[in-house]
């Protein structure tokens, strides 16, 4: 094993308007509009223009209440996947004093998708585990856009065995759109270290906590998501497949990827109310994007919290409680209810019936028919014989 250690940084900082307008999504170019406006006031040198700003920034800020929200879930994916939004190496520069990571899977090479590294915040140490995207292209095409590898996976279950070892507990940051699959990861068992590590993590004696931080996608995202808190950032999503995988499979038309994300119930609101996840992480207002230091602030006080009552729990308990949280999944939800049938008028069902038993009625003549005609030829051949 080999670690590098970082020390204790600073989040990415909030983007500006100027360069904003490049990254914005469609929805949010109105609000970077108003932000430009009030750049452009504030650079006015030596006048006092807090009449003029302030009745921006107020409308800035309603308009960001009203977008945010009501965010359809295509939009929430969007925010999940949004280029600025802040990544595993920003977490971990932000919330962690010490940090040195781990590498490999000791049987078939280092998968920089998933990262894996022994952690500290004050006194409390724990692994951490995550998936990496990357943020240009070269660290995009490294990481394989967080898509990872078998071996990512055996290295993720790997450390934790070792975490395990040592009482450390476990912390997970998953943000994938899904686990990698290509014809060299199915070669290589990518379905078997997937179904490993999610029944491994069912039965590991420390504390888990794991959080969607981004995209929660498929597979890829439960092969570091069993845990005893099981949580996620209020515009991240959290589904079976990609909502383009999904329009792709059910109607053969992939632009219908936003009917396929409002069929799948993905938002942080939908699986909170289905108990899927266990709690929402607030985002700033906007979305984790717009200001990443205050979310990186917001989830390092979060996990501090649970990490201590968590760590405080008998383990018996607490891995009984997890079974239960596990089986008791959907065991509340209510069957989606039946269409209602079409009822026809007195006269179309009177005719409808009449001409099911005309046809029936056919059928049997049809049969009798043929049935003498068989019998006919066989006495005709009896006589010749």
């Amino acid at each position: 094993m080999t670690g590098t250690t970082n020390a204790k940084g600073s989040g990415s900082g909030s983007p500006s308007a100027g360069d904003g307008l490049t990254a914005s999504l469609p929805f949010e170019r109105p609000i970077f509009e108003l932000e430009r406006k009030i750049e452009e006031l504030r650079r006015i040198p030596d006048v006092s223009l807090n009449g003029e700003l302030k009745p921006l920034e107020r409308k800035r800020d309603r308009l960001l209440a009203e977008i945010f929200g009501n965010l359809s879930p295509w939009q929430t994916v969007e925010v999940a996947r949004h280029p600025r939004r802040p990544q595993f190496s920003d977490y971990v520069d932000g919330i962690c004093d010490e940090y040195v990571e781990l590498h490999g899977d000791r049987l078939f090479g280092e998968d920089k998708a998933i990262a894996t590294g022994l952690a500290r915040i004050e006194d409390r140490r724990f692994l951490i585990v995550g998936h990496r995207k990357g943020r240009d292209t070269r660290d995009k095409l490294a990481c394989n856009f967080g898509c990872a590898h078998p071996e990512g996976y055996r290295k993720a279950l790997q450390k934790m065995k070792l975490a395990e070892r040592f009482g450390l507990p476990i912390v997970t940051l998953i943000n994938t759109p899904g686990a990698y699959p290509g014809v060299g990861a199915e070669e290589r068992g990518q379905a078997w270290a997937i179904a490993e590590n999610i029944l491994e993590m069912c039965r590991l004696s420390v504390p888990t906590i794991c959080i969607v931080i981004g995209e929660g996608g498929s597979g890829g995202a439960l092969g570091i998501g069993v845990g005893d808190r099981v949580t996620m950032l209020q515009h991240s999503y959290y589904s079976v497949i990609s909502p383009e995988g999904c329009a792709s499979i059910l109607w053969h038309d992939g632009s219908r990827r936003e009917d396929a994300a409002e069929a799948l119930r993905l938002t942080s609101k939908d699986l909170l109310k289905l108990g899927v996840v266990d709690e929402v992480i607030p985002e700033p207002l906007g979305g984790a994007h717009r200001e990443p230091d205050t979310m990186v602030a917001t989830l390092k006080s979060w996990l501090v919290t649970t990490l201590d009552e968590l760590t405080a729990q008998d383990a018996d308990e607490r891995l009984a409680a997890r079974y239960e949280r596990l089986r008791a999944m959907g065991n509340g939800l209510e069957p989606l209810p039946e269409e209602p049938k079409a009822e026809l008028p007195a006269g179309d069902v009177d005719e409808k019936a009449s001409a099911k038993k005309g046809k029936a009625a056919g059928k049997k003549a049809a049969a009798k028919k043929s049935s003498g005609k068989k019998a006919a030829a066989s006495e005709s051949e009896q006589a010749s014989s």
